[in-house]
């Protein structure tokens, strides 16, 4: 489905310059729900975004379908992979209707029949129609990411992107959106990459993990793995303990490791 071989990415110029993201390698096959893990900065997110094309100014490959991609992306490209944001406030524009954020990719693509898609898309989401003409700020945390979550979708894409898509909603909506994201996946036979901080969302959701470390993957291995106690690196074991009880030596381990 997708291929990431050798991808750096700097931020600055000369002496400045700040790497980000060193040699990251990983493929996540048609259907599968691929997981990154790390602590805040380990370059989780900045990976998603090189392959949303939010980013051009990567090196290495990026391969979707077994067709290498370039820096400027083709319309095509967001046909097929599209991307929810950690913050659906921030993520949605607050003087926009849901039916005008939800119409402009249709418009920008030149899909007809825009009436039906959208209120197709609303009932799988399992919105309300009636949210159709309301503003961001009249819905709940949990609708308006279920809004980010139809927009993504309304172009029928094969692989979604999700940046910590619930990390931002209270603990009680969590799991509505969590089994929403397995519904559509079965639904729809659609791939995922999940960014997360929380084991427990990706070892749920995801078939395989890659666990990041200053720009760096450390490990690739499948969830049941991880949750055997059976990696092989240690920062993935010391990563793994932190994730179910905090404990102030762990953190402190995990600072110095």
């Amino acid at each position: 489905m997708i291929e990431i071989s050798h991808l750096d990415l700097s931020f600055g110029e000369g002496r400045s310059a700040q790497q980000v993201l060193s040699d990251v390698t990983f493929r996540v096959e048609e259907r599968e729900v691929f997981g990154l893990v790390g602590e805040s900065g380990s370059g989780k997110s900045t990976v998603l975004r090189c392959i949303a094309g939010l980013y051009d100014h990567w090196t290495g490959s990026i391969a979707v379908d077994g067709q290498p991609i370039n820096n400027m992306l083709s319309k095509d490209h967001y046909r097929k992979i599209q991307m929810v944001f950690q913050d659906p406030y921030g993520s949605l524009h607050p003087k926009h209707t849901i039916n005008s954020t939800l119409t402009t990719p249709l418009r920008i693509h030149k899909i007809d029949d825009q009436d039906r898609r959208i209120n197709e898309i609303l009932d799988q989401v399992g919105l309300p129609r009636s949210c159709r003409f309301r503003y961001p700020h009249q819905l709940s945390g949990g609708q308006r990411q279920r809004v980010a979550i139809a927009r993504a979708l309304i172009l029928e894409p094969q692989l979604l992107l999700l940046d910590e898509p619930t990390s931002a909603l209270d603990v009680s909506v969590q799991a509505e959106i969590l089994n929403l994201l397995v519904q559509i996946r079965k639904e729809r036979q659609l791939s995922y990459v999940m960014v997360s901080h929380d084991l427990a969302v990706i070892t749920h959701l995801c078939d395989r993990l890659a666990v990041m470390r200053e720009g760096r993957i450390e490990e690739i291995l499948g969830c049941e793995t991880l949750l055997n106690g059976a990696m092989r690196q240690d920062y993935t074991r010391t990563l793994y303990e932190a994730s179910r009880s905090y404990d102030r030596a762990m953190a402190r381990k995990l600072e110095t490791a």
